[in-house]
């Protein structure tokens, strides 16, 4: 025991000696190059116009709208008698979700932000234009934000039906998402993208959220987190003495393709965020999102094996979606060495969380939803403020000295917890004193597809 703790001190040291200096000179050649793209844009024969900003936009939003599918697969880690309905809540997060926020959402989040026509009214709270896209906001240019905002939006819902998988009630999952897009994800999301109080703090320095680790993940993963809660575990999760057991997936092959379609969608989801072809730093953004994806992946491969000896892929597709979730926030503002870092501390805190929350809060999380996005969201929040390096929106980290952004991202941080954890609290727990949220033991043992949908996913 000795001789393996002293392995793992030297190992330690080794990676202290070597890496601090990798770090510090990462940092002193993060600005060596047009890392903005103005010079390069200004020396080019023509602006890109207009419509190729549509384009882009609306050929991000299309692929974003295609990371569904990747949620839908990562149904392969629930039971197969339940895959049908872990698919059709993630089909009504695309569906009604959508009509959600075409009635409500874009509205209560974008009203006032005045960042299209119709936008106009509103305060630094919440915003009241823009309701079904009527009147002024009729116009292209804010039905392209809307577009491309939608997508996003969906996510929501698919976040939180990967937390209360095999055991709600499909009727209380409707009603729930319908209060969490309106209440949690609107109201927060305006005062981050839409020029709410976090984005406009009193002392100079807003609340920066380039991708939405915390507008989209972090809130979404913290109302999951109470979802799960809410309806206690599957049964046989958990033995009499609190001890977890293992209820494996069905089908490994969809989660690893699923997480491929999702790393592939998320490209499109960061670098698409700039909302303009003619914003260069677009490939920066590109390059940081997959860095800090496969990183996470990669550190999680290595950490369960170091652990168990054993190659869990299943583990790894997670550590890579809590790379992205980290990286979706500081994306636009990092150099690439940067989302490295973010990308496997994401992973090693993926890895973490779920330990905690498996085996110290005893919350059965079926897909590991609240590890990835919900903790990771809170991380992407941070890491904002800790490695942004000047060289885009002039937003400045703690590594150029400064101290500022950070203490506005530690304020985005606990505001989230404090809302979406609240009032999450308030939905899941308050829909279960009423119209009840879990199916009965009965549906839950013979399984939610025949029981709910009157059909099996896959009929024998």
């Amino acid at each position: 025991m000795r001789n393996i703790s002293w392995m793992k001190l030297k190992s330690l040291g080794w990676l202290i000696l070597y890496g601090l200096p990798l770090v510090f000179f990462c940092m002193r050649n993060s600005h060596a190059g047009d890392s903005n793209g103005a010079l390069t844009f200004s020396l080019s024969l023509e602006g890109l116009n207009v419509a190729g900003n549509f384009v882009w936009v609306l050929m991000a939003a299309f692929l974003i709208l295609f990371m569904q599918a990747g949620f839908v697969l990562l149904g392969g880690l629930v039971n197969s008698k339940n895959m049908l309905s872990y698919m059709t809540h993630c089909f009504m997060a695309t569906t009604a979700g959508t009509l959600i926020f075409w009635l409500f959402g874009f509205a209560l989040m974008f009203g006032g932000s005045e960042l299209g026509s119709g936008l106009d009214k509103g305060n630094s709270f919440i915003g009241y234009s823009g309701f079904m896209l009527l009147g002024e906001t009729y116009d292209v240019k804010t039905v392209l934000l809307f577009v491309f905002m939608a997508v996003v939006a969906t996510f929501i819902g698919s976040i939180i039906a990967g937390a209360i998988a095999e055991r709600m009630k499909f009727s209380a999952y409707l009603l729930a998402c319908f209060l969490v897009y309106t209440l949690v994800y609107s109201f927060y999301g305006h005062w981050v993208w839409g020029e709410g109080w976090l984005a406009k703090l009193p002392f100079g320095v807003g609340a920066k959220d380039f991708a939405g680790s915390g507008v989209v993940h972090a809130a979404g993963g913290i109302c999951a987190f109470m979802g799960a809660w809410a309806l206690g575990p599957r049964i046989g999760r958990f033995n009499p003495d609190g001890s977890a057991n293992a209820l494996p997936g069905h089908n490994i092959a969809y989660v690893i393709l699923g997480t491929i379609i999702l790393a592939f969608g998320w490209l499109a989801y960061d670098a698409g965020s700039t909302l303009a072809i003619s914003d260069l730093r677009s490939s920066i953004i590109a390059a940081n999102t997959f860095l800090s994806g496969v990183a996470g992946a990669v550190i999680v491969i290595l950490y369960y094996y170091i652990k168990t000896k054993k190659v869990n892929v299943a583990e790894a597709c997670n550590g890579s979606l809590a790379g992205f979730v980290a990286i979706s926030g500081p994306c636009a503002y990092v150099a690439p060495w940067a989302a490295v870092i973010i990308g496997i501390a994401g992973g090693l805190l993926m890895c973490w969380s779920t330990w905690l929350i498996e085996h110290k809060f005893r919350v059965d999380d079926p897909l590991g939803a609240v590890s990835v996005h919900g903790a990771n969201g809170l991380w992407g929040l941070l890491a904002v403020g800790i490695f942004a390096d000047g060289s885009y929106g002039n937003v400045n980290g703690l590594i150029t000295g400064s101290g500022q952004q950070f203490f506005a991202q530690l304020i985005a941080f606990l505001a989230v917890i404090v809302w979406a954890g609240g009032l999450g609290f308030a939905i899941f727990f308050g829909l279960k004193h009423t119209i009840g949220i879990r199916v009965s033991k009965t549906e839950e043992i013979d399984g939610l597809d025949i029981n709910i949908h009157g059909t099996k996913c896959y009929p024998s």
